[in-house]
C-alpha cells in the first residue's frame, strides 16, 4: 500500500516491508508513523526480532526518537545522525543475523565513523540470507561503489544454528563522503565453484556426505569445483546442531552467485538427509546461473539503493528477473527519496529465434537493465580531510 504523506510524515499501515520502511527512514532523514502492526493478528504488534531491529539502529544513531503504542500496534520513527563507530549487539535468535546484518551494510558507508560491529545469534536461518552468502556476494558490490577495501571486513567468528545460535561475527566497513556511478552490463561466463559445508555439533561424516552429493552435480557443470569443510568445535560450534552448505559461482568477469541450504532446525522432528541437503543446494546453484545478471538476485535490493544515491551521474545495470522484494523496494525508493528507475526487457538471442516448443520458452533467462540517475547523496557527517 503507497505511503500516505501528512504533516511531513510518511503513513503506512501494516507489518509488511518495516525493516525497508526503517532502513530508507535512516537514510533519508524522513519521519514515519506505521499503524494497524498485525492488529488482526491473535498477537498483535511488532515482534521481538523488529524490536530488536529498533534497538540495532537506535545504537547506530544519534537522536533518534522513537514511540510505540501500548498495544505495540503502532509506531513512530523519527531517524537521528548516523554516527556508527564500535558496536556490540545481540540478535534476537527468531531472525538469522543476515536480517540485521544487511541493514548495517546499506548504512555502513554513509556513518560518521567507521562500523566495528560485533554481532551474536544465529549466522543460518531459513528466513534470511547467511553469513557466508554476505560475505561472498554482497560485499563485492559494495566494493564496486566505494573501490576501496580498507577496512572492509566480515569475519564469522563462530557459527550458530537455530533455536539457540550462539554465532558471533566482526563487520568492519569505511566510511564515504559519496558512491561513485556504476555501469555494469557484463557478468561474463562462470569459470569456478567454490562452497563450503559446515556442521555443528553433528557427525563430521555428515558434511562429507553434503560435500560428496554437491560436487556429484556441480561437476556436471564444470570440473573446476573445490567445497572446504568447516567442523566447528567446542564453543565455535554454537548451542544448537545443524549442518548446512553455501556455494559460490564465480564468472570471469568478477559476478558472484550464491545459494545456501541448510538442515532442518533442532527440535521440530524433521530429519535431513546430506545427500538431499547437497544436491538442493546445487540446483539452487545453478537455477541463480540460469537468471544471470551482474548480481545474485538476493542483493538486486541493495544494489538499487547505492545506484539511487550514486553522484548525479547515470547509474545502469544488468539483473536477471526482478524479485518481489526488489519490486516493493523500488517503490519505497520513489517515495522516500523521488528516485525513478528506468526498467527496460534486454532480449536475448534465444528469445529472437524463437522455440519449436513455447513451452521451452522460460521467463526466468529474461534480463533487466535498470537505469537512474543518482541523487548525489552526500555523507555529511563525515569529516572532511
Amino acid at each position: 500500500m503507497p505511503a500516505v504523506i501528512h504533516n511531513d510524515v510518511l503513513m503506512y499501515k501494516g507489518s509488511n516491508l518495516f525493516r525497508q520502511r526503517l532502513l530508507l527512514s535512516t537514510l533519508s532523514g524522513r519521519t514515519i508513523k506505521i499503524e494497524e502492526i498485525r492488529s488482526t493478528h491473535e498477537d498483535p504488534g511488532l515482534k521481538e526480532y523488529e524490536v530488536n531491529l529498533i534497538r540495532l539502529l537506535d545504537k547506530i544513531t544519534n537522536g533518534s526518537r522513537v514511540e510505540l503504542s501500548e498495544s505495540g500496534t503502532s509506531l513512530y520513527f523519527q531517524p537521528g545522525i548516523l554516527i556508527g563507530g564500535q558496536i556490540t549487539h545481540s540478535c534476537c535468535t527468531q531472525r538469522g543475523i543476515g536480517y540485521y546484518l544487511e541493514v548495517l551494510l546499506a548504512l555502513g558507508p554513509f556513518c560518521k565513523e567507521p562500523l566495528n560491529v560485533v554481532l551474536q545469534g544465529v549466522t543460518h536461518h531459513d528466513l534470511d540470507v547467511s553469513v557466508d552468502k554476505i560475505k561472498t556476494t554482497a560485499l563485492p558490490i559494495l566494493l564496486k561503489f566505494i573501490l576501496v577495501d580498507d577496512g572492509l571486513e566480515l569475519k564469522v567468528v563462530r557459527r550458530g544454528a537455530p533455536p539457540l545460535g550462539g554465532g558471533e561475527i566482526v563487520f568492519r566497513c569505511p566510511v564515504r563522503r559519496h558512491l561513485r556511478p556504476l555501469q555494469w552490463t557484463k557478468w561474463g561466463l562462470v569459470k569456478r565453484i567454490r562452497g563450503v559445508v559446515y556442521a555443528l555439533r553433528v557427525s563430521p561424516t555428515m558434511a562429507n556426505r553434503v560435500v560428496e552429493s554437491a560436487k556429484g552435480v556441480m561437476l556436471n557443470f564444470l570440473p573446476d569445483v573445490y567445497i572446504n569443510t568447516d567442523q566447528c568445535r567446542g564453543p565455535n560450534a554454537g548451542k544448537s546442531p545443524g549442518f548446512g552448505i553455501s556455494l559460490l559461482a564465480e564468472t570471469n568477469d568478477k559476478t558472484f552467485y550464491c545459494a545456501e541450504s541448510k538442515s532442518s532446525d533442532a527440535g521440530t522432528g524433521e530429519v535431513t538427509l546430506p545427500e538431499d541437503l547437497g544436491r538442493e543446494c546445487a540446483l539452487k546453484l545453478l537455477d541463480e546461473i540460469h537468471r544471470g545478471g551482474a548480481v545474485d538476485s538476493s542483493f538486486q535490493w541493495i544494489l538499487a539503493l547505492w545506484m539511487a544515491l550514486g553522484q548525479k551521474d547515470v547509474s545502469e545495470c544488468v539483473v536477471g528477473p526482478l524479485s518481489d522484494y526488489t519490486i516493493k523496494f523500488l517503490q519505497h525508493l520513489k517515495e522516500f527519496f523521488g528516485v525513478m528507475f528506468k526498467l527496460e526487457v534486454i532480449r536475448t538471442e534465444d528469445d529472437d529465434e524463437g522455440s519449436a516448443d513455447e513451452e521451452d520458452k522460460t521467463p526466468s533467462a529474461q534480463r533487466i537493465k535498470m537505469t537512474c540517475i543518482g541523487i548525489g547523496y552526500v555523507n555529511i557527517s563525515k569529516r572532511t580531510l
